[in-house]
């Protein structure tokens, strides 16, 4: 296409020079120049946009649906299918947080796992016990951190005017966030019928970030939790939370066969605070690969983050139980 272009322009400004020394015999004038930028720029565009099309080609990420933005600006660094509505498993549980913290009840109350929040739709494995009495702020930590499905069914279980109540309470906190592609039927991610867009779930992470529990508990790399009289460790889902080089200040994973891999992550990168989603990527490994590429290609060789287009292809406790082991900072 550039060659096109500049044989046109060649042709065109030898019929200007022609045409000029007709009308004016022995007089040449610079006739050609005006045309002569316009066809230069055109020529230049060409080549922007090719260096462009090599650029979005350099970007393939396995993830199905990417948004990644700067929190200070709101300006979009990197989008993908950000408008498809789809699965969002277990990111569901920020806003089961959410609306728990909401309510401002007591962290330090025992909470018992019951046989009803054991799960029957996907038979998920779970390392808490029926029968365990935890403190509502140790469920909250294991729902969030360890993605554990019995201790988020529990913290809806648990609130005032039961499951019936905490549903209305969460369609109204996302009435309250604007999220207009968001549907969530259940506390722990596990039905597909709880649904949403890349462009909501930033609008969701934005508003979990507001909150220090989460902010704190979601980037803990570790936990000690005294269950039925033994200490059992429990670990953050999200391997990039502490690992050397990532900043993380915001952190949920998510997994179910019809929602994939899922993350939202909130990061500092460049000296800017940024934050990602990415849904429905196919294994583990390609969500984290997909975070790592996010990062690197978002700041650049000098720092500075680029605007980029995604290939289609591819507060303390009152009561401590246990020791917490925070990420590096």
């Amino acid at each position: 296409m550039v060659l096109s272009i500049l044989r046109e322009y060649c042709c065109m400004a030898r019929y200007f020079y022609i045409i000029t020394r007709a009308a004016s015999p022995g007089c040449v004038r610079q006739i050609p120049i005006p045309y002569s930028i316009i066809m230069l720029k055109k020529i230049v565009a060409v080549l922007l946009s090719s260096f462009t099309a090599v650029t979005l080609a350099a970007v393939p990420l396995g993830s199905q649906s990417v948004l990644v933005v700067e929190d200070a600006t709101g300006k979009v660094l990197l989008e993908k299918n950000a408008n498809n509505q789809v699965p969002i498993a277990s990111l569901t549980k920020l806003m089961t947080a959410m609306v728990v913290l909401d309510a401002r009840l007591d962290m330090d109350e025992k909470i018992e796992i019951d046989r009803a929040d054991v799960d029957t739709l996907k038979h998920s494995a779970s390392r808490v016990p029926v029968g365990a009495e935890i403190s509502r702020g140790d469920v909250l930590q294991l729902a969030l951190m360890s993605s554990d499905n019995r201790a988020a069914a529990s913290l809806a279980r648990t609130f005032p005017g039961g499951p019936a109540a905490f549903r209305l309470a969460v369609r109204q906190k996302i009435r309250t966030l604007g999220l207009t592609q968001t549907v969530i039927e259940e506390p722990t991610g596990l039905s597909p019928h709880n649904v949403s867009t890349a462009t909501d779930l930033i609008k969701m992470a934005s508003a979990a970030s507001a909150y220090p529990e989460i902010r704190r508990i979601t980037t803990d790399t570790k936990d000690i939790i005294n269950i039925k009289g033994r200490k059992v460790e429990y670990h953050n889902t999200n391997r990039l939370v502490g690992a050397k080089g990532w900043d993380v200040g915001l952190s949920k994973t998510g997994y179910t066969e019809e929602a994939g891999r899922c993350l939202i992550m909130r990061f500092k990168s460049g000296g800017k605070n940024n934050t990602l989603v990415l849904l429905n990527a196919g294994a583990s490994s390609v969500r984290q690969m997909d975070a790592v590429k996010i990062r690197r290609l978002i700041a650049g060789p000098d720092e500075q983050p680029k605007v980029l287009k995604a290939s289609a292809k591819t507060k303390k406790k009152a009561v401590k139980q246990s020791k917490r082991v925070r990420r590096a900072m």
